[in-house]
């Protein structure tokens, strides 16, 4: 992997304002608010210049960004500010529902850089990025559903990625602008808890190719709830159309006699009733079965592999609303 080459939202403003010395390696960039004022701004022949917040210029990246994804139809976001409650299960399974359809063309594209599970979910660990003349190959884990993750750069899987968020966000910009994704119906963006950089970064660049909108994925128990309200409010100030809320894990459905449980209760009504507050879809409640978190470690696709579940069931009908609500 040593071909490739990350470069960081800084490295383009840095020739604009001539600055007289190479960035450092945590240089959060000249962009940013904390320009020659962060820590590692300390002793940077640069920092006088950068804390003068010299006006730039537009990204001269969005035109490519622009060009490079003209021929993707749908392009959907996976939010939740809560971590751990099943935002990239759901992608996957997503993902895997999408192109049963031969028809489809569909891509997977994992913007959470601490924590990137797309490759192993999908059973593409191992893989590697190839480059030609067209830019970045997705790795395809079936004929028509390619994916793309900082975890297939990583010499070692179990490497931390300890970036800033210029670097961050400059990686954000590759995936979109330099891989060859060629013509696809749908584009999912898998994205990290919070309401941070990856996100503001993924919005911006998307925005002039739009976006068909948001997936918001919650648990019904308040502790989750809190956090998706903070996503749902960062959905409205950005701009981004919230297409509805899935409630996934809403009860425990056992593999032998089909009696369901419930694990977290939803004390404030969970996430349908979050979804009438805010007058936004209610797509629709997924059971916890264990087998998901099995397929998920196999990178195996949990609708084929158990089809009669109850949860598969609940999916399906979760992604039939997600279709209804693209079209519509």
């Amino acid at each position: 992997m040593s071909s490739i080459v990350v470069q960081s939202q800084s490295s383009i403003p840095l020739v604009a304002h001539n600055l007289p010395a190479p960035e450092p390696e945590h240089c959060p960039g000249p962009e940013s608010e904390q320009a020659g004022t962060a820590d590692s701004c300390a002793g940077c022949p640069n920092q006088t210049i950068c804390a003068a917040k010299l006006p730039v210029g537009p990204d001269p990246d969005m035109p490519a960004i622009k060009a490079r994804l003209q021929n993707i139809k749908h392009k959907l976001l996976v939010l939740s500010g809560k971590g751990g409650v099943g935002k990239s299960t759901f992608t996957s399974m997503l993902g895997w529902a999408f192109a049963a359809d031969e028809n489809l063309e569909v891509g997977i594209m994992d913007i959470d850089m601490c924590g990137p599970s797309m490759p192993r979910m999908m059973g593409a660990e191992k893989e590697q990025i190839h480059t030609s003349n067209s830019g970045w190959s997705p790795v395809y884990v079936a004929d028509n559903l390619g994916m793309m993750s900082i975890g297939f750069m990583l010499p070692n899987p179990d490497d931390a990625v300890i970036w800033r968020g210029a670097k961050k966000n400059g990686l954000i910009k590759q995936f979109l602008k330099d891989v060859d994704w060629g013509t696809l119906d749908y584009l999912v963006v898998d994205t990290p808890p919070g309401t941070s950089d990856e996100h503001l970064s993924v919005n911006q660049c998307l925005k002039e190719s739009g976006i068909d909108g948001a997936i918001v994925v919650t648990t019904p128990q308040e502790v989750s709830i809190l956090d998706v309200r903070k996503e749902l409010d960062f959905c409205r100030k950005a701009g981004i159309k919230v297409l509805g809320i899935i409630e996934n894990m809403s009860g425990f459905v056992c593999p032998n006699c089909k009696g369901e449980s419930f694990i977290f209760a939803p004390t404030t009504g969970g996430g349908k009733a979050l979804a009438e507050e805010y007058k936004v879809p209610f797509l629709g409640s997924v059971p916890l079965d264990p087998r998901i978190g099995k397929s998920c470690d196999m990178g195996d696709s949990f609708l084929d592999e158990y089809p009669d579940s109850p949860a598969s069931k609940a999916i399906l009908e979760v992604i039939n609303n997600v279709r209804s609500q693209i079209e519509n």
